[in-house]
Protein backbone atom coordinates (compact mmCIF):
# COMPACT_ATOMS: atom_id res chain seq x y z
CA UNK A 1 0.00 0.00 0.00
CA UNK A 2 3.03 2.30 -0.37
CA UNK A 3 2.75 5.81 -1.33
CA UNK A 4 -1.37 5.28 -1.12
CA UNK A 5 -2.30 8.97 0.54
CA UNK A 6 -4.99 7.40 2.91
CA UNK A 7 -1.99 6.08 4.74
CA UNK A 8 -1.88 9.35 6.76
CA UNK A 9 -4.41 12.41 7.35
CA UNK A 10 -7.68 12.73 5.74
CA UNK A 11 -9.44 9.94 4.05
CA UNK A 12 -11.04 12.69 1.56
CA UNK A 13 -14.19 10.47 0.67
CA UNK A 14 -16.04 12.03 -2.71
CA UNK A 15 -18.51 13.88 -0.65
CA UNK A 16 -16.07 15.39 1.41
CA UNK A 17 -14.41 18.78 0.41
CA UNK A 18 -14.37 21.42 -1.79
CA UNK A 19 -15.57 20.25 -5.95
CA UNK A 20 -12.87 20.45 -7.98
CA UNK A 21 -12.44 17.94 -11.07
CA UNK A 22 -10.89 15.05 -9.21
CA UNK A 23 -9.98 17.31 -6.26
CA UNK A 24 -6.90 18.52 -8.34
CA UNK A 25 -5.69 21.93 -6.02
CA UNK A 26 -7.09 24.98 -7.32
CA UNK A 27 -5.62 28.12 -8.78
CA UNK A 28 -7.05 31.19 -8.99
CA UNK A 29 -5.11 33.09 -10.26
CA UNK A 30 -4.21 32.42 -14.11
CA UNK A 31 -1.26 33.91 -14.74
CA UNK A 32 0.47 31.44 -11.71
CA UNK A 33 -0.25 28.25 -13.42
CA UNK A 34 2.23 25.45 -12.76
CA UNK A 35 0.96 21.81 -13.84
CA UNK A 36 1.24 19.48 -16.80
CA UNK A 37 -2.81 19.85 -17.56
CA UNK A 38 -5.32 22.55 -16.30
CA UNK A 39 -9.12 21.93 -16.15
CA UNK A 40 -11.30 25.21 -17.32
CA UNK A 41 -14.74 25.31 -17.04
CA UNK A 42 -16.85 27.18 -19.76
CA UNK A 43 -20.55 27.40 -18.67
CA UNK A 44 -21.80 29.00 -21.44
CA UNK A 45 -25.15 27.65 -22.78
CA UNK A 46 -26.83 30.61 -25.08
CA UNK A 47 -25.58 29.09 -27.71
CA UNK A 48 -27.75 26.29 -28.20
CA UNK A 49 -30.85 25.65 -30.63
CA UNK A 50 -32.75 23.26 -28.19
CA UNK A 51 -32.84 22.10 -24.72
CA UNK A 52 -30.91 24.62 -22.28
CA UNK A 53 -28.43 23.52 -19.33
CA UNK A 54 -25.38 22.72 -20.33
CA UNK A 55 -24.54 25.89 -18.36
CA UNK A 56 -24.44 23.70 -15.23
CA UNK A 57 -22.05 21.10 -17.16
CA UNK A 58 -18.59 21.92 -15.53
CA UNK A 59 -19.88 21.84 -12.03
CA UNK A 60 -21.68 18.34 -12.44
CA UNK A 61 -18.59 17.23 -14.13
CA UNK A 62 -16.32 18.13 -11.65
CA UNK A 63 -19.10 16.63 -8.76
CA UNK A 64 -18.87 13.22 -10.61
CA UNK A 65 -15.18 12.97 -10.84
CA UNK A 66 -14.58 13.22 -7.27
CA UNK A 67 -15.89 9.48 -7.34
CA UNK A 68 -12.25 8.68 -8.89
CA UNK A 69 -10.25 10.91 -6.82
CA UNK A 70 -9.93 8.37 -2.85
CA UNK A 71 -6.21 9.32 -2.98
CA UNK A 72 -4.70 6.82 -4.57
CA UNK A 73 -1.14 6.82 -5.81
CA UNK A 74 -2.35 6.30 -9.62
CA UNK A 75 -5.18 4.73 -10.86
CA UNK A 76 -4.46 1.20 -11.85
CA UNK A 77 -5.72 -0.97 -14.84
CA UNK A 78 -5.43 -4.60 -14.62
CA UNK A 79 -6.16 -5.42 -18.29
CA UNK A 80 -3.44 -2.58 -19.46
CA UNK A 81 -1.55 -3.42 -16.27
CA UNK A 82 -0.25 0.22 -15.91
CA UNK A 83 -1.08 3.28 -13.33
CA UNK A 84 -2.06 5.80 -14.68
CA UNK A 85 -2.48 9.54 -14.15
CA UNK A 86 -0.01 8.69 -10.58
CA UNK A 87 1.72 11.44 -8.39
CA UNK A 88 3.97 12.72 -11.35
CA UNK A 89 1.00 13.93 -13.42
CA UNK A 90 0.31 17.62 -12.01
CA UNK A 91 -3.06 18.42 -12.80
CA UNK A 92 -5.24 21.47 -11.33
CA UNK A 93 -8.44 23.49 -11.52
CA UNK A 94 -8.27 26.84 -12.62
CA UNK A 95 -12.29 27.26 -12.27
CA UNK A 96 -14.80 28.93 -14.38
CA UNK A 97 -14.59 31.83 -17.39
CA UNK A 98 -16.73 34.50 -16.48
CA UNK A 99 -20.22 34.14 -18.33
CA UNK A 100 -21.90 37.58 -19.10
CA UNK A 101 -25.48 36.80 -19.92
CA UNK A 102 -27.06 37.12 -23.04
CA UNK A 103 -23.27 38.16 -24.10
CA UNK A 104 -21.65 35.02 -26.56
CA UNK A 105 -18.63 37.56 -27.68
CA UNK A 106 -17.57 38.38 -24.37
CA UNK A 107 -18.09 35.09 -22.83
CA UNK A 108 -16.21 33.50 -25.39
CA UNK A 109 -13.23 36.08 -25.13
CA UNK A 110 -13.61 35.23 -21.44
CA UNK A 111 -13.41 31.81 -22.35
CA UNK A 112 -10.38 32.19 -24.85
CA UNK A 113 -8.04 34.16 -22.29
CA UNK A 114 -8.14 31.39 -19.70
CA UNK A 115 -7.54 28.64 -22.50
CA UNK A 116 -4.54 31.28 -23.81
CA UNK A 117 -3.44 31.45 -19.87
CA UNK A 118 -2.97 27.40 -19.66
CA UNK A 119 -0.96 27.27 -23.45
CA UNK A 120 1.24 30.08 -22.15
CA UNK A 121 1.93 28.20 -18.71
CA UNK A 122 2.91 25.03 -21.12
CA UNK A 123 -0.29 23.18 -19.79
CA UNK A 124 -2.43 20.85 -21.38
CA UNK A 125 -5.96 22.81 -21.88
CA UNK A 126 -8.96 20.84 -21.14
CA UNK A 127 -11.97 22.49 -21.11
CA UNK A 128 -15.54 21.41 -19.73
CA UNK A 129 -18.57 22.72 -21.74
CA UNK A 130 -20.99 24.47 -21.75
CA UNK A 131 -23.11 23.91 -25.21
CA UNK A 132 -20.60 23.02 -28.43
CA UNK A 133 -19.96 26.97 -29.46
CA UNK A 134 -17.62 27.27 -26.82
CA UNK A 135 -15.49 25.33 -28.81
CA UNK A 136 -14.55 28.22 -30.87
CA UNK A 137 -12.98 30.12 -28.56
CA UNK A 138 -11.00 27.49 -27.60
CA UNK A 139 -9.81 26.74 -31.06
CA UNK A 140 -9.36 30.78 -31.31
CA UNK A 141 -6.58 30.56 -28.34
CA UNK A 142 -4.48 29.01 -30.79
CA UNK A 143 -3.95 31.38 -32.41
CA UNK A 144 -0.23 31.94 -33.58
CA UNK A 145 0.51 28.94 -32.21
CA UNK A 146 1.34 25.04 -34.08
CA UNK A 147 -1.05 23.66 -36.24
CA UNK A 148 -2.46 20.65 -35.62
CA UNK A 149 -5.50 18.45 -36.43
CA UNK A 150 -9.35 18.10 -34.90
CA UNK A 151 -10.82 15.08 -33.75
CA UNK A 152 -14.30 15.41 -33.34
CA UNK A 153 -16.92 13.11 -31.53
CA UNK A 154 -20.62 13.97 -32.02
CA UNK A 155 -24.13 12.98 -33.27
CA UNK A 156 -23.62 16.56 -35.59
CA UNK A 157 -21.48 17.73 -38.07
CA UNK A 158 -21.93 21.49 -36.47
CA UNK A 159 -20.76 22.80 -39.87
CA UNK A 160 -23.26 25.45 -40.24
CA UNK A 161 -22.39 28.90 -41.43
CA UNK A 162 -24.24 30.98 -41.02
CA UNK A 163 -28.41 30.54 -39.94
CA UNK A 164 -30.41 33.67 -39.35
CA UNK A 165 -27.29 35.85 -38.72
CA UNK A 166 -26.01 33.44 -35.72
CA UNK A 167 -22.26 32.37 -36.28
CA UNK A 168 -21.34 31.68 -33.13
CA UNK A 169 -23.89 29.18 -31.97
CA UNK A 170 -23.03 25.40 -30.84
CA UNK A 171 -23.83 24.68 -34.75
CA UNK A 172 -21.12 26.48 -35.73
CA UNK A 173 -17.94 25.40 -34.32
CA UNK A 174 -16.56 22.96 -36.74
CA UNK A 175 -17.09 25.21 -39.45
CA UNK A 176 -15.33 28.18 -37.92
CA UNK A 177 -12.33 25.97 -36.91
CA UNK A 178 -12.38 24.54 -40.60
CA UNK A 179 -11.54 28.22 -41.69
CA UNK A 180 -8.41 28.56 -39.02
CA UNK A 181 -5.12 28.87 -40.88
CA UNK A 182 -3.71 26.39 -38.34
CA UNK A 183 -6.07 23.60 -38.38
CA UNK A 184 -4.67 21.15 -40.89
CA UNK A 185 -8.34 19.00 -40.88
CA UNK A 186 -11.15 17.23 -39.32
CA UNK A 187 -12.12 13.72 -38.61
CA UNK A 188 -15.55 13.66 -37.20
CA UNK A 189 -16.80 10.43 -35.92
CA UNK A 190 -20.28 9.56 -35.01
CA UNK A 191 -22.40 11.80 -37.24
CA UNK A 192 -25.34 10.32 -37.86
CA UNK A 193 -29.30 10.45 -38.64
CA UNK A 194 -30.89 13.37 -39.21
CA UNK A 195 -28.67 16.40 -38.80
CA UNK A 196 -28.73 19.90 -38.02
CA UNK A 197 -26.58 20.48 -40.71
CA UNK A 198 -27.53 20.26 -44.60
CA UNK A 199 -26.17 18.21 -47.39
CA UNK A 200 -24.20 21.19 -48.27
CA UNK A 201 -22.60 21.59 -45.27
CA UNK A 202 -21.24 18.22 -45.37
CA UNK A 203 -20.40 19.14 -49.04
CA UNK A 204 -18.71 22.06 -47.79
CA UNK A 205 -16.72 20.15 -44.53
CA UNK A 206 -15.60 17.52 -46.91
CA UNK A 207 -14.00 20.23 -50.06
CA UNK A 208 -12.51 21.69 -46.21
CA UNK A 209 -10.71 18.29 -45.74
CA UNK A 210 -13.00 16.59 -42.97
CA UNK A 211 -13.63 12.70 -42.70
CA UNK A 212 -16.89 12.06 -41.70
CA UNK A 213 -17.75 8.67 -39.80
CA UNK A 214 -20.92 7.52 -38.75
CA UNK A 215 -21.05 4.75 -35.86
CA UNK A 216 -22.03 2.24 -38.01
CA UNK A 217 -18.86 2.92 -40.30
CA UNK A 218 -16.43 3.38 -37.21
CA UNK A 219 -17.70 -0.09 -36.09
CA UNK A 220 -17.21 -1.66 -39.33
CA UNK A 221 -13.81 -0.14 -39.62
CA UNK A 222 -12.68 -0.72 -35.74
CA UNK A 223 -11.22 1.92 -33.32
CA UNK A 224 -7.52 1.73 -34.64
CA UNK A 225 -8.27 1.57 -38.77
CA UNK A 226 -10.52 5.07 -37.45
CA UNK A 227 -7.54 6.48 -36.00
CA UNK A 228 -5.02 5.38 -38.86
CA UNK A 229 -6.87 8.07 -40.90
CA UNK A 230 -5.52 10.98 -39.46
CA UNK A 231 -2.20 11.75 -40.77
CA UNK A 232 0.98 10.58 -39.54
CA UNK A 233 2.65 13.06 -37.17
CA UNK A 234 -0.58 15.26 -36.90
CA UNK A 235 -0.62 16.89 -33.27
CA UNK A 236 -4.43 16.63 -32.34
CA UNK A 237 -7.19 18.65 -30.54
CA UNK A 238 -10.26 16.60 -29.24
CA UNK A 239 -13.63 18.14 -28.74
CA UNK A 240 -15.82 15.60 -27.86
CA UNK A 241 -19.64 16.22 -27.81
CA UNK A 242 -21.25 13.81 -24.98
CA UNK A 243 -24.31 13.42 -27.55
CA UNK A 244 -21.56 11.15 -29.52
CA UNK A 245 -22.46 8.84 -26.96
CA UNK A 246 -26.07 6.80 -27.36
CA UNK A 247 -28.24 8.44 -24.85
CA UNK A 248 -29.20 4.96 -23.22
CA UNK A 249 -26.28 5.86 -21.45
CA UNK A 250 -25.91 9.51 -21.93
CA UNK A 251 -29.17 11.41 -21.47
CA UNK A 252 -28.34 13.99 -19.77
CA UNK A 253 -28.01 16.27 -23.00
CA UNK A 254 -29.28 19.11 -24.66
CA UNK A 255 -29.82 16.70 -28.00
CA UNK A 256 -30.30 13.34 -27.64
CA UNK A 257 -29.72 10.90 -30.39
CA UNK A 258 -30.02 7.17 -30.75
CA UNK A 259 -27.79 4.90 -32.38
CA UNK A 260 -24.56 6.65 -30.64
CA UNK A 261 -21.00 5.63 -29.49
CA UNK A 262 -20.79 2.88 -26.37
CA UNK A 263 -18.46 3.97 -23.68
CA UNK A 264 -15.68 0.85 -24.90
CA UNK A 265 -15.89 2.21 -28.51
CA UNK A 266 -14.69 6.10 -27.57
CA UNK A 267 -12.46 4.95 -24.83
CA UNK A 268 -10.64 3.06 -27.31
CA UNK A 269 -10.73 5.26 -29.93
CA UNK A 270 -9.06 7.82 -27.74
CA UNK A 271 -6.51 5.35 -26.40
CA UNK A 272 -5.27 4.93 -29.86
CA UNK A 273 -5.52 8.10 -30.47
CA UNK A 274 -2.75 9.16 -27.30
CA UNK A 275 -0.92 6.69 -28.38
CA UNK A 276 -0.11 7.56 -31.70
CA UNK A 277 -0.18 11.04 -31.77
CA UNK A 278 0.61 14.44 -29.81
CA UNK A 279 -2.63 15.59 -27.87
CA UNK A 280 -2.99 19.13 -27.41
CA UNK A 281 -5.90 19.92 -25.91
CA UNK A 282 -9.59 18.88 -25.42
CA UNK A 283 -13.15 20.21 -24.86
CA UNK A 284 -15.82 17.86 -23.42
CA UNK A 285 -18.89 19.56 -24.02
CA UNK A 286 -23.52 19.99 -23.80
CA UNK A 287 -23.82 17.75 -20.64
CA UNK A 288 -27.19 18.98 -19.07
CA UNK A 289 -27.16 17.67 -16.03
CA UNK A 290 -31.02 17.87 -15.43
CA UNK A 291 -32.01 15.85 -17.95
CA UNK A 292 -30.75 13.11 -16.08
CA UNK A 293 -31.89 11.73 -12.56
CA UNK A 294 -29.32 9.36 -12.20
CA UNK A 295 -26.45 11.63 -12.67
CA UNK A 296 -24.90 9.46 -15.15
CA UNK A 297 -23.94 11.37 -18.07
CA UNK A 298 -22.09 13.74 -15.50
CA UNK A 299 -20.21 10.05 -14.41
CA UNK A 300 -19.40 9.25 -18.13
CA UNK A 301 -18.16 12.59 -18.82
CA UNK A 302 -15.49 12.52 -15.70
CA UNK A 303 -14.76 9.31 -16.40
CA UNK A 304 -13.95 9.69 -19.84
CA UNK A 305 -11.83 12.84 -19.23
CA UNK A 306 -9.83 11.14 -16.28
CA UNK A 307 -9.13 8.15 -18.42
CA UNK A 308 -8.12 10.03 -21.65
CA UNK A 309 -5.98 12.30 -19.71
CA UNK A 310 -4.45 9.20 -17.92
CA UNK A 311 -3.82 7.55 -21.88
CA UNK A 312 -2.02 10.80 -22.88
CA UNK A 313 0.16 11.21 -20.03
CA UNK A 314 1.46 7.12 -20.40
CA UNK A 315 2.02 7.42 -23.74
CA UNK A 316 3.85 11.04 -23.30
CA UNK A 317 6.02 9.01 -20.78
CA UNK A 318 6.57 6.16 -23.24
CA UNK A 319 7.70 8.06 -26.00
CA UNK A 320 10.26 10.21 -23.67
CA UNK A 321 11.72 6.76 -22.73
CA UNK A 322 11.97 5.93 -26.30
CA UNK A 323 13.80 8.97 -27.02
CA UNK A 324 16.00 8.79 -24.40
CA UNK A 325 16.73 4.75 -25.70
CA UNK A 326 16.77 5.77 -28.77
CA UNK A 327 19.63 8.81 -28.09
CA UNK A 328 21.66 6.57 -25.69
CA UNK A 329 22.10 3.89 -28.49
CA UNK A 330 22.89 6.70 -30.86
CA UNK A 331 25.58 8.15 -28.65
CA UNK A 332 26.93 4.75 -27.83
CA UNK A 333 26.99 3.96 -31.48
CA UNK A 334 28.86 7.16 -32.19
CA UNK A 335 31.88 5.98 -29.30
CA UNK A 336 32.10 2.74 -31.01
CA UNK A 337 32.76 4.68 -34.78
Amino acid sequence: MSGHAYEAGRLNLPFVGICTFGKSPYVQDWSRIDADVAILGAPFDAGTQYRAGARFGPRSVREASTLFSFGHAGAYDHEDDRIYLGPDVRMVDIGDADIIHTDTIQSHANIRTGVEAILDAGALPIVIGGDHSINIPCIDAYEGRDSFHIFHIDAHLDFVDERHGVRFGHGNPLRRAAEKPYVTGLTQVGIRNVSSTARDGYEEARALGSDIISVRQVRALGAEAVIARIPEGARVYVTLDIDGFCPSIAPGTGTPSHGGFLYYEVLEMLQHLANRHDIVGMDLVEVAPDYDATGSTSILAAQTLLNFLGFIFDARTEKAKARACHTKVAVTADKLA
